[in-house]
């Protein structure tokens, strides 16, 4: 039992540094060697967790990057219970943006990062990504389909597509604040977004 326990807290810690590199300097400059400077660990102790960089980057999506959407937007969606729907999809798709760190700002998001550096190369790291991507896109359609049901949400709006420009529209102002040094990209995408929910708001 405390062979299992050390043998998942060295794992976490290959993850978690491993993460912490794909997104600084991203995943095609990291090298395994950087994983292992960084984890202090031996050749023979990282092969023994993990056979390749490929084998990190599945387990930092499926972990790491999937816990970060579902943490901040996918679980939120679903807590529409006695809740207004456009006041908690604005909530959702500003809050985050207000809460970022200098440095999230400056790297963007984890996922959009690792979807346009390797998205299309990657078989396995594009089924992980897409599949992501869809649930996010599955859950925003389901709340929107609830606020059309609760008339607080015009009934001519389709949900999905709704969902995709929403989605699409937040990862990418997430890239184009990349390139500046303030937050007026953000600031103006907060008033296009609100301005766009309460139009299509009852």
């Amino acid at each position: 039992m405390q062979q299992d326990l050390k043998s998942k807290e060295t794992q976490d810690l290959i993850i978690n540094k491993s993460f912490e590199l794909f997104y600084s300097q991203g995943y095609n400059k990291t090298s395994i060697p950087d994983i292992m400077k960084q984890t202090s660990l031996s050749k023979g102790a990282f092969y023994h967790h993990f056979k390749n960089k490929n084998d990190i980057g599945k387990k930092v999506i499926d972990g790491i990057i999937k816990n970060r959407i579902y943490n901040g937007f996918i679980n939120p969606l679903k807590d529409y219970k006695n809740k207004n729907i456009p006041d908690l999809i604005l909530y959702v798709f500003t809050q985050r943006i207000k809460n970022y760190t200098e440095k999230e700002k400056q790297l963007g998001c984890p996922a959009n990062n690792l979807i346009n550096e390797i998205g299309c190369n990657e078989s396995d790291f594009r089924i992980l990504l897409r599949d992501l991507i869809d649930s996010w896109v599955d859950t925003l359609a389901n709340t929107i389909q609830e606020g059309i049901r609760k008339k607080e949400i015009h009934s001519e709006v389709n949900p999905r597509a709704l969902a995709i420009c929403l989605i699409g529209s937040f990862e990418g102002i997430r890239g184009i604040r990349k390139i500046y040094d303030d937050d007026i990209v953000f600031d103006n995408y907060m008033i296009g977004i609100k301005t766009y929910i309460n139009n299509i708001s009852i």
